[in-house]
């Protein structure tokens, strides 16, 4: 089964990549973003962690939030 990042979470990835100053919103859209160019690439602890906290915080973007969480589908179980 393929997985990836899909073509609307990697759009809001990149739109956070270039509009965030925030280091946390930045890894997990990091990892999205490479994992919709590298399908077989899974999420990071440290990735997970930081998408954890995005989801959790009020104050983030939707953009930031899908990023997040296409981030954090990708996490092995």
């Amino acid at each position: 089964m393929k997985m990836g990042t899909g073509k609307r979470a990697a759009t809001a990835a990149a739109k956070v990549l270039r509009t965030s100053n925030s280091r946390t919103v930045r890894k997990a859209a990091g990892s999205a973003l490479t994992q919709s160019k590298a399908p077989k690439e899974r999420t990071s602890a440290a990735a997970a962690r930081a998408a954890s906290k995005v989801l959790r915080d009020g104050r983030t973007s939707k953009a930031a939030k899908t990023a997040a969480a296409s981030t954090l589908a990708q996490r092995q179980k």
